[in-house]
C-alpha cells in the first residue's frame, strides 16, 4: 500500500497540469471522502466543485510540509500553501490537518483549519470557496 499525503495531493489536485482532477481525486481521495475546512463540510463532489473553482484562480505554487505525522490509518499535518493567482497576486495560509486513510492508503477524511497568512479579504475563504 502507498500512502498519500497532504503536499502529493495538493500539488496533483492545483498545480499539475499533466493529469485531469479526477485523475488527481481518484490517485488521492477515496470514494466516499469528506472533507470539513473552517467547519464547512463537502462531501467528495462538492470537494470536487471546489477544487475546480480553485484551478481556475490558480496560476501556481507550492506546498511546504512543516510537520506530518502517520500512526497506522491516521494521518495529521501543519503546512503552508503559497498560491500564485492568475491576476498575479498571491495567496499563503497554514492549514492544520487531521485526516483518515483509507485501507488503500487514499484520504477518506480530512478536517482541517486554515489561517491566512497573506492575501486579500476576499481569498479569505479560498479553502473552502466553491
Amino acid at each position: 500500500m502507498t500512502r498519500t499525503g497532504i503536499e502529493a495531493a495538493m500539488n496533483d489536485l492545483l498545480f499539475n497540469s499533466e493529469i485531469t482532477l479526477q485523475e488527481a481525486a481518484d490517485r488521492h481521495f477515496a470514494p466516499e471522502y469528506r472533507q470539513r475546512t473552517d467547519g464547512q463540510w463537502a462531501d467528495r463532489t462538492e470537494f470536487l466543485e471546489h477544487i475546480t473553482h480553485v484551478r481556475s484562480l490558480v496560476a501556481g505554487g507550492r506546498v511546504e510540509v512543516h510537520e506530518e505525522l502517520y500512526s497506522g490509518s491516521k494521518y495529521a499535518d501543519r503546512h503552508t500553501a503559497h498560491i500564485t493567482k492568475k491576476d498575479g497576486s498571491t495567496v499563503r495560509m497554514e492549514v492544520y490537518v487531521f485526516a483518515d486513510l483509507a485501507p488503500d492508503g487514499r484520504f477518506s477524511r480530512i478536517e482541517e483549519t486554515t489561517l491566512m497568512l497573506q492575501g486579500s479579504d476576499a481569498d479569505r475563504g479560498i479553502g473552502s470557496a466553491r
